[in-house]
């Protein structure tokens, strides 16, 4: 099933923004699910369901690439699941973004900006040294930072609302209304004149395995 046919702007050119939001239930959800109708009407931005579009788990790898390759900001919109993804969003990343593609030799993604919007159950005090997740929120973020710096992305600052299945309405609506206007107005956001571009790691050639020889048989 391909994501949502929303694949040009007015003017025919590819959207400058994919979105690509993983929520295993979006029933139970209280705030993801506004988000993903707020992008799905933001204008710039190509949307994909990664749970209804891939249920079988079966990612189609080339159509995510090329979504990625028109795309300048790439945004991943989930709940926190066991300090990181859900695991079909970190099956999609594991495969699309490819040895020889994304990174080691390949620079696809290269120049491009990453942005996590996610949420989180527990409270922002629950993220503390002193709170049961004992560690500070930013704690969690390496992963996904290194993995935009490994090619050549820019990682924006994320964007959390911690305690979603709490946290009053006002707060809820404040939320989606910043990030639907980030969303219209990228990428003229002030903090990013003082975010330097990202150049992608290095990764020797003798960090993977070579590919097997093909046997060469003389002719007889």
């Amino acid at each position: 099933m391909p994501p949502e046919n929303q694949p040009l702007t007015a003017q025919g050119a590819p959207k400058p923004i994919y979105l690509v939001a993983a929520h295993p239930n979006w029933r139970e959800s209280r705030v993801n699910r506004r988000l993903l109708q707020a992008a799905r009407q933001a204008g710039p931005v190509e949307v994909c369901d990664l749970f209804a579009t891939y249920p079988d788990y079966h990612v189609d790898i080339p159509a995510e690439q090329a979504r990625l390759s028109t795309a300048q900001l790439v945004v991943l919109l989930h709940p926190i699941q066991w300090y990181s993804m859900p695991a079909l969003l970190k099956l999609w990343l594991d495969e699309v973004f490819a040895f020889g593609w994304a990174y080691g030799g390949g620079n696809a993604l290269q120049g491009k900006d990453l942005w996590l919007v996610a949420t989180t159950g527990g409270p922002e005090a629950a993220y503390h040294p002193q709170g049961y997740n004992r560690y500070f929120f930013d704690a969690f973020m390496p992963p996904y930072e290194q993995t935009a710096n490994l090619c050549g992305m820019r990682f924006l600052p994320p964007l959390v609302l911690h305690g979603a299945h709490r946290v009053p309405e006002a707060d809820v609506q404040a939320h989606i209304d910043v990030f639907a206007d980030r969303l219209q107005t990228y990428p003229v956001w002030p903090e990013l004149e003082d975010l330097e571009q990202c150049v992608a790691c290095e990764v020797p050639t003798t960090d993977r395995p070579t590919p097997p020889a093909t046997l060469h048989m003389e002719p007889t």
